[in-house]
């Protein structure tokens, strides 16, 4: 049923689209009952570690995002193809299953050395081990030492055969004064036995005297990838449709490492501005490499404290007040698991909080009455050793504009002084990647050929600047293909060469004049241990000739 909340002549209407949990776990039961799955995990011990929606986005002659009839009468966008991923224990090997929701019988099923990033469940079955362990065992009884999720969260180690050794790294956090030192050990899932390493922590962490950050929540659950949840958003104005748009929760949110709320077939006052909008990387480097550098991801939600449910979809909550995230609190601490949507003025905003090992991330879409938008990324984190140093996070959103339609979109660029003479404004007429220029004001705008409406991107005030060794860029102007909603990097850590952004790849001089334009930007916080100043970035996209 669709449900409507009012206050001062603006009106939020929620209504749920895509399969229900219900149907999530159906779906689930559905796939591990399956004979040939069975045949794979019968007998052994194993966990259902990841879940994916295959994104093939596929676009209309409208420019909107091709939605599904489902198995179960219910019609969404999220997508027919899936994986899942079983780890099996017992031959130490992943277990891989993927079919289509139009036939879900029909499976295939393979087996692989590839590592998913642990859930919740696993992290306390390793801590589990942990308290059998003759030195550590007792030191969590007595709560001396807090188990906490560490970066990087897998430790692994290839065998000669080409398998890989499942061990999840846990943090040992020392609650007293006693000499107890703090750690980040190895736990072997496989042989269910526990490594320490000679310098505290594996390589890639620290583990020192000196903790920064507030201590993390010892009770509070995250989310595994590929959960559903997706609303259909109105947003009116004295009874005006203003906005329209489908967003999703970074759980169920696309790309390889997932990319926080999500945004789809965003239309102001009627009029298509984006098919999709998100956020699909996101990484850190510290200084020196006194730690990682490290690939994070934006699917597991963490808890926000939230207000009274004026209306709930999907975990979707509409509240009358903003909600108080970990850097309003300065707490790790919540009462609600999911994304947060209020009014302030004239705003409509989404909120959600994510976690990544002791990483804290702030998932952000502000959209005005007047037509403008406002992404914006927080960064925050929970005890430990790595952030007490100086390190730079980098985060990049991808925009898929569709002005009016998918394709006969062009992109104009500003610069003052102007560089070409007498020209602030000239087009892109190929593929290319852009830095930020403050001294030229330089900004970016999208803008539909036949009709002349578009969108201006602004940069932020505190977006920073690419460092081209590891930021690599501030702006892409690409021509739409499908696939490239990310640049396919998983792993969580490895050389700055193989954790930084590869976006460069999509270059290939295609004309982007009457095309279908997608722009990738990028913003690149300096994260200094006491440091002062905002840290939330993100560019405007402001509205034009609309």
């Amino acid at each position: 049923m669709q449900q409507e909340w009012e206050t001062t002549g603006l009106s939020v209407q929620l209504e749920p689209v895509g399969p229900n949990e219900e149907t999530f776990q159906k779906l689930l039961r559905t796939i591990n009952n399956h004979p040939l799955v069975q045949k794979y995990l019968r007998g052994t011990r194993h966990l259902l570690l990841s879940f994916d929606w295959l994104d093939e986005e596929k676009k209309d002659d409208r420019g909107h995002e091709w939605g599904w009839e489902w198995d179960w009468n219910e019609k969404g966008l999220l997508f027919e193809a899936f994986r899942a991923i079983y780890y099996d224990y017992t031959h130490n090997r992943s277990v891989i299953v993927t079919g289509n929701l139009r036939q879900p019988y029909l499976l295939r099923v393979e087996t692989s050395s590839i590592q998913p990033l642990p859930t919740d469940e696993e992290f306390a079955m390793a801590v589990e081990i942990l308290e059998q362990d003759e030195v550590f065992g007792s030191l969590l009884q007595q709560n001396l030492l807090r188990p906490y999720r560490p970066m990087p969260p897998l430790i692994e180690t290839e065998l000669p055969d080409g398998r890989v050794e499942r061990i999840l790294a846990v943090g040992l956090l020392p609650l007293s004064a006693e000499e107890v030192r703090h750690e980040i050990v190895g736990v072997d899932m496989v042989r269910a036995t526990v490594i320490r390493f000679e310098d505290g922590a594996p390589p890639g962490a620290i583990a020192s005297d000196i903790v920064c950050e507030p201590p993390a929540s010892a009770v509070q659950s995250t989310t595994n990838k590929g959960i559903t949840g997706q609303v259909n958003v109105t947003f009116r104005s004295g009874g005006q449709v203003i906005w329209q748009f489908t967003a999703i929760r970074p759980s169920a949110s696309s790309g390889t490492r997932g990319s926080g709320i999500e945004l789809r077939n965003v239309r102001y006052r009627g009029r298509l501005v984006l098919a999709r909008a998100h956020a699909p990387i996101l990484n850190v480097r510290y200084q020196n490499d006194v730690c990682g550098p490290y690939r994070d991801w934006q699917y597991e939600e963490g808890m926000i404290e939230a207000g009274p449910a004026l209306q709930e979809v999907n975990s979707f909550r509409v509240t009358a007040t903003p909600p108080r995230t970990i850097l309003d609190s300065g707490r790790d601490v919540g009462n609600f698991r999911g994304t947060v949507i209020y009014v302030q003025g004239s705003d409509l905003v989404l909120v959600n909080e994510m976690e990544a090992g002791w990483y804290r991330y702030i998932s952000e879409w502000r959209l005005s009455a007047d037509g403008t938008i406002r992404p914006r990324f927080g960064f925050s984190a929970v005890a430990n050793s790595c952030t007490c140093n100086r390190h730079f996070h980098h985060v990049y959103w991808r925009f898929d504009f569709d002005i009016g339609s998918a394709g006969n979109n062009m992109v104009w660029e500003y610069n003052s002084p102007p560089i070409f003479p007498n020209q602030p404004w000239h087009r892109k007429f190929y593929e290319i990647r852009r830095q930020r220029d403050r001294q030229s004001n330089r900004q970016w705008l999208v803008m539909n050929r036949s009709t002349r409406n578009g969108y201006r991107l602004v940069p932020g005030v505190n977006d920073g600047t690419a460092d081209e060794e590891f930021g690599v860029g501030d702006v892409w102007i690409l021509r739409f293909h499908s696939g490239e909603f990310d640049d396919g990097v998983n792993r969580t850590s490895g050389s700055p060469e193989q954790v930084k952004a590869q976006l460069d790849r999509f270059l290939n001089r295609e004309s982007v004049l009457g095309e279908d334009v997608v722009l990738w930007y990028a913003a690149h916080f300096d994260h200094a241990p006491g440091g002062e100043g905002s840290a939330i970035v993100g560019p405007t996209l402001r509205p034009f000739n609309w």
